[in-house]
């Protein structure tokens, strides 16, 4: 009897020992210096890969964010608020229906074919406003010069990036509702159009976040 109490109480010990242990190297140790590396040598990408203006964090670069005018009453699509760039199409975002208590944005694709007639009428929905509210006095835009991403979203519907042709059909529209000259735009566009990873993979694309936290900053600056 006096053994298998021993023994019990021997066992219960190691177990509260091995116990202890292991919360102390998964539950402290090892966060610790998985924070501390990923703090050291990632910074950035560890804490959102934030994006500030004005001290203050906007977004992060991996998101990619609306830039609309406030909903006006009767309205069920607010209208694109014109001094900024443009980001991609977001058809595929879906409505928050399973817990309404909060404001969420669900990431997906549009999930229909090539020859859906509601895609396809998208499309031509959104060549039609590129083309109409790209052109301005002295610059026309072209309904052949509105590239892919102009007119469709992306997988998720939350691709922060477009191309540098999609930027560039914007040049004109945004130097005249904000009172720049069109070259210091187009500098803009240069300096944050990024090149292919690594060389090869994937396309050039222009981030829109930091290029109108940019166009934000040269503003106040004129």
């Amino acid at each position: 009897m006096n053994n298998s109490v021993t023994n019990t109480a021997r066992l219960l010990g190691a177990g509260l020992r091995a116990l202890l242990a292991l919360t102390l190297v998964t539950g402290v140790v090892y966060p610790l210096v998985v924070t501390g590396i990923a703090q050291g040598l990632f910074h950035d990408k560890a804490n959102g890969s934030e994006i500030r203006s004005d001290g203050k964090v906007v977004g992060s670069s991996l998101i990619g964010q609306s830039y609309n005018l406030p909903l006006k009453e009767g309205e069920e699509t607010p209208a694109a608020d014109l001094k900024w760039f443009q980001g991609r199409p977001q058809n595929g975002l879906g409505a928050n229906s399973a817990n309404t208590q909060y404001s969420l944005i669900l990431s997906g694709a549009t999930n229909r074919a090539g020859d859906n007639d509601e895609l396809i009428q998208w499309v031509k929905d959104a060549k039609t406003a590129v083309v109409k509210d790209n052109s301005v006095p002295g610059y026309a835009v072209e309904p052949a010069e509105v590239p892919a991403d102009a007119v469709t979203s992306s997988g998720s519907g939350l691709d922060p990036d477009i191309s540098p042709e999609y930027a560039q059909i914007q040049v004109h529209r945004v130097a005249v509702r904000n009172g720049l000259p069109v070259t210091e735009v187009q500098e803009l566009i240069d300096e944050h159009t990024e090149g292919r990873t690594l060389g090869f993979i994937g396309e050039r694309r222009v981030n829109v976040l930091e290029l109108n936290t940019a166009l934000k900053e040269l503003v106040a600056k004129s």
